[in-house]
């Protein structure tokens, strides 16, 4: 596959593999990506690594630092909240700047979050750990909006019309790995308050790493020569001009609505997961299980999609079905999650709740760029991102205010020190939600695939071909 080549130790390493890589140590947020998502890490895996690492073990944390889980949950909502006005200076320099220069940016900026998060718990101490918390955390979010969207731009300028989608789903679901380590790896190293420290300063390791190979090892944001006829023509439009186009384009604006929507339920639902499962008495561990298999099948199924819509460029067909399909687990798991002793069930609905919703976010970002073209794919996958973010802590919030105090059961396992909150209603409220922006979709949407028919059109494309795209386009012209 085609990629940015860097150098290192061992060798030149492909742009796609370091992005891969550091986003899955940092965040992600995305996404993000992949690593967003790691989480993102750091590009997924590290701005998304960070931003969850606190909501699988929120009552301990709050115990430790005599906070509240209100507090807690801002650590999470914090990401939200700075990525709305921070995403759109990122979406500008995204497209200005150029790639490299907003990983290596995001990577610095991830580390330091990092380390500022991890002061509260060293021998030093602090007055307000919360200040110290949050400052870490929103250094992450802004480490999150440089590097989530960057699959999209990733994929269209450096690889094929044939394998783009499968580019931009590596990249995209580097968020989701970064969460699933979260997931997995807070719970196992925060058994007792003793562990915090251990559970902070190992998160320093991977953003470290990340922030070295970004810095060292980039060359270039575009390739000597432009993959396809859609990547010569990147960027085309200028910063507001092709704002005002985005927003001006129906099928455009449906699909950011419906979509962010998705990515705000989405965000909720993994930060809220342990405060919504130890009501039943579920463990920490378990929910951290949940939270893995969301996105251990998340990114299965997002690898078989995105292969699928790269042969038959079959973009609506999928992303329509795949949603409803999500919003079908989302009632289930509404239902599920309130009862007692359902394990097996719960663990099978979170991973095809990944299976399904991660599996059109790549393909949601090929449909972003695809019916915006000629406008450049930081800004028509970046506004996306940012109205996900904005429609985020608006689900967030409604679901936490729904909540009540109740008379806490014998067989709850929250930690807080308080009487558990009673989610029914927030839960049935998600996934009707859920099945609202699924119904949008369905009747609404309905996008032309602009960027294959401007590519079809044009005898400068490098593509050796693809299949027709059903009733969007006529397949692609082969190359001489």
């Amino acid at each position: 596959m085609t990629g940015l080549r860097v150098t290192s130790l061992g060798g030149p390493v492909l742009l796609g593999d370091l992005y891969w890589f550091w986003t899955l140590l940092s965040d992600p947020p995305q996404g993000g990506t992949l690593l967003g998502d790691l989480p993102h890490g750091p590009a997924l895996s590290g701005p998304c690594l960070l931003w969850l690492s606190f909501a699988p073990v929120a009552d301990t944390i709050a115990q430790h630092f005599l906070l509240s889980i209100e507090q807690i949950n801002w650590l999470s909502l914090v990401f939200f909240v700075v990525s709305i006005p921070s995403g759109v200076v990122a979406i500008w320099f995204l497209d200005s700047i150029g790639l490299r220069w907003a990983t290596v940016l995001g990577a610095w900026l991830n580390f330091a979050g990092s380390v500022l998060r991890a002061l509260p718990s060293t021998a030093f101490g602090t007055q307000a750990p919360f200040a110290f918390l949050m400052g870490g955390q929103s250094l992450c979010a802004l480490a999150q909006t440089l590097v989530v969207f960057s699959p999209a731009k990733l994929a269209a300028v450096w690889f094929p019309e044939h394998q783009r989608a499968t580019a931009n789903m590596i990249g995209t679901m580097s968020n989701p790995l970064g969460i699933l380590v979260a997931n997995v790896l807070s719970p196992a190293l925060v058994k007792k308050e003793q562990g915090i420290l251990l559970m902070l300063g190992t998160y320093i390791i991977p953003a470290a790493l990340a922030c070295l190979l970004a810095t060292t090892c980039l060359w270039d944001s575009v390739p000597p020569t432009p993959p396809s006829a859609g990547a010569a023509h990147s960027t085309s439009e200028k910063f507001l001009d092709g704002l005002k186009l985005l927003v001006r384009n129906k099928a455009y604006v449906i699909l950011a609505v419906c979509f962010g929507g998705g990515v705000g339920i989405f965000s909720s639902f993994l930060a809220l997961l342990e405060q919504v499962l130890c009501v039943y008495g579920y463990s920490n561990e378990f929910a951290g299980l949940c939270g893995a298999l969301f996105i251990a099948f998340g990114i299965l199924g997002a690898l078989v999609l995105s292969l699928y819509v790269d042969r038959t460029k079959h973009f609506t067909e999928a992303f329509k079905v795949g949603f409803c399909l999500t919003s079908v687990v989302c009632v289930a798991f509404a239902l599920v999650s309130q009862l007692q002793g359902q394990t097996l069930a719960l663990a099978a609905i979170c991973s095809l709740f990944g299976f399904f919703g991660f599996s059109v976010a790549p393909v949601a970002m090929e449909l972003a760029v695809e019916s915006s073209f000629p406008v450049g794919e930081g800004a028509a996958a970046g506004l996306v991102f940012v109205l996900g973010q904005a429609e985020g802590m608006l689900v967030m919030l409604l679901l936490t205010s729904l909540t009540v105090r109740r008379a806490q059961p014998s067989f709850s396992t929250c930690q807080d020190g308080l009487d558990p909150l009673d989610w029914r209603v927030s839960m049935l409220l998600m996934a009707g939600l859920s099945v609202l922006f699924s119904c949008c979709l369905v009747l609404f949407f309905h996008p032309p695939y602009r960027r294959l028919q401007a590519e079809a059109g044009t005898s400068t494309s490098i593509q050796d071909g693809c299949p027709a795209a059903a009733d969007h386009m006529p397949c692609l012209a082969e190359s001489p």
